[in-house]
């Protein structure tokens, strides 16, 4: 039987990964698996060797201050996927830790096909990674069609498979008029899926809720996040009063809150994308500590943190970041747009312009049939 090792760090790999071990199954359904995964994975039937969370760091002082327990869980997982002996050590995004243990791996057992999914950054910052990754990974795939140049020219093999979480949602509809209730309208909130996003952002986003209660009085505020924070999200609202707020983390129910939303304000990431291919005006928010601020600002070459804006080379989606990205300022952004339908339509117009470009006709099917090529 074929061996499959699926390697995430964060929640959002997670659930990319789901998307494609999901149509691999269909299409090979006697592979044995094992990961290091989250609820995405899991609800897929495949153990984890240790919750995420484990591996789930923020920024470059965080990772620095946890630098030992790191090593010792890349050192774990290698020690695990070599036990495991798979014919594909599959990883997704978070380079950091996936490409350090898809390193080690490969240099331990070559006889491993190592298959990496969302590129490296080369385009903002460490271009000189791309040529580092032919020593160790066998394939590249790739989210968006103009990060191939890059890595042809460093003779890296990679093929462009589009975004899964763009491809057309065949998921029920369901009810959620239990949940919101009074006939409010939905406005979306999405404060990251780390403790430490959450610890920064949820606050920001309360005093924000505020002060938007002054002057609308028919908005339901959804927080969207995951099984291990909503407890915590929840008592945060709580604690502050807010009446007209709620916080969920079934996916189901979070896609039709999303698509019943008039608006988002989202932690910058991939989630920014799900919001956009919802036909959903939004604001991106972030905000790290000043050392990490430093760093980025020395290492990156774009202008934008959106994907988005990036791409379009201009901020079709407003950018609230670092010092911006406080309550006074993400209400002064919101409630211009709310109020201007031209401008609501202006941006979800370039939006969908731009995410066009990232979608293929089957993304999850793409990039499992590459997974396969290699069984």
């Amino acid at each position: 039987m074929k061996k499959v090792f699926i390697l995430t760090g964060e929640p959002s790999g997670d659930k990319l990964a789901s998307k494609i071990i999901s149509q691999l199954k269909i299409s090979r359904p006697n592979i044995e698996y094992l990961s290091v995964g989250g609820d995405h994975i899991k609800a897929l039937g495949i153990k984890s060797i240790f919750n995420l969370d484990e591996v789930t760091y923020l920024g470059f002082t965080k990772v620095l201050f946890n630098i030992f327990k790191i090593r010792r869980k890349i050192n774990e997982t290698v020690n695990e996927i070599i036990k495991f002996k798979p014919d594909i050590l599959f990883s997704v995004d978070s380079p950091d830790f996936t490409l350090r243990v898809s390193r080690k791996v490969k240099k331990i057992n070559p006889n491993i096909k190592t298959i990496h999914f969302v590129a490296p950054q080369v385009w903002i910052w460490r271009q000189h990674r791309a040529k580092d990754l032919k020593n160790f990974l066998d394939h590249l795939l790739l989210l968006f069609p103009f990060e191939k140049k890059y890595f042809d020219v460093a003779n890296v093999r990679s093929t462009f498979v589009g975004h899964p979480l763009l491809e057309k949602n065949s998921k029920s509809k369901i009810d959620i008029s239990q949940i919101i209730k009074d006939n409010k309208k939905i406005f979306s909130i999405f404060p990251g899926s780390r403790s430490s996003e959450i610890n920064v952002l949820t606050p920001i986003l309360i005093n924000f809720i505020k002060t938007m209660n002054k002057k609308y009085k028919d908005l339901f505020f959804v927080f969207h996040s995951t099984t291990q924070h909503v407890k915590k999200v929840q008592s945060l609202l709580l604690n502050a009063g807010l009446k007209n707020c709620g916080a969920i983390s079934d996916e189901k129910i979070k896609y039709e809150i999303l698509k019943s939303s008039i608006f988002a304000v989202s932690k910058s990431g991939t989630i920014s994308l799900e919001i956009c291919n919802a036909k959903v005006p939004s604001v991106i928010i972030y905000k790290m500590n000043l050392i990490n601020f430093f760093i980025v600002k020395l290492l990156i070459n774009v202008r934008f943190a959106n994907i988005i804006n990036i791409a379009a080379d201009e901020e079709i989606i407003p950018e609230l970041l670092q010092s911006k990205c406080n309550s006074k300022d993400i209400y002064n952004t919101v409630d211009s747009l709310l109020s201007s339908k031209t401008l609501m339509e202006k941006q979800v117009s370039g939006f969908l312009f731009e995410i066009n470009k990232f979608k293929t006709e089957n993304s999850s099917k793409l990039a499992s049939s590459v997974l396969i090529d290699y069984l």
